[in-house]
């Protein structure tokens, strides 16, 4: 236990961390994209406050598309995007750009289905009062939808949990990637179950 702790606490210490930056800094981002492209999905359906109906169904399409591929394929499929953004495709900056590119259809439809459940008789009321469709949702829309937003993000952390974890199989750092270099390639069973113990908790 004594070798266990010296050699391996500290460096569960450090991926920990470097799990908790890759989710918190991916939340925010996929966040704030996803509920913007929710806003526009619930804006743009039919009988919305900025109706179109093409453009809604692009959305909605995308967003399909994009919960649909599985997470370890996005992060080797945009590679070359995420060398465009950070520099390079190793390391917990690298991986909080797939993190946050497969987190956002989640969080848009999320906050889609948020946006939904406002009552329709506080929007009419707001746009009664010829509020521009802008207004609408920052008066109507959002106020009203906090609590279900807030469950949307929550689910979204420990949905990045789950991802950042599997980031670590292809180098993406923090606990996944403890995991798979000292836990399962060097048959360490105490590892992956400190590993499973610190995600857990």
């Amino acid at each position: 236990m004594t070798g266990f702790s010296s050699a391996l606490l500290p460096m569960l210490g450090r991926a920990t961390i470097e799990t908790l930056l890759m989710v918190s800094v991916s939340t925010v981002l996929a966040g704030i994209a996803g509920l913007a492209l929710g806003v526009l999905v619930v804006a743009t359906e039919r009988g919305g406050v900025l109706p179109a109906p093409r453009a809604h169904r692009v959305l909605g399409a995308a967003i399909n598309v994009g919960r649909s591929i599985p997470f370890i394929i996005l992060m080797v499929a945009i590679i070359p995007f995420t060398r465009l953004v950070v520099g390079t495709s190793i390391g917990t900056a690298a991986a909080i750009v797939p993190l946050v590119v497969g987190a956002i259809p989640y969080v848009a439809r999320l906050a889609e289905a948020a946006l939904k459940e406002v009552d329709r008789g506080v929007v009419e009321a707001v746009v009664t009062m010829g509020a521009t469709p802008w207004q609408v949702v920052r008066r109507a829309y959002l106020p009203e939808s906090v609590p279900a937003l807030v469950r949307a993000v929550t689910l979204t952390a420990i949905t990045l949990v789950g991802y950042s974890a599997m980031a670590g199989a292809v180098g993406g750092g923090g606990l996944g990637d403890v995991a798979i270099r000292y836990g399962y390639q060097r048959f360490r069973p105490d590892v992956m179950v400190m590993t499973v113990v610190v995600l857990v908790v």
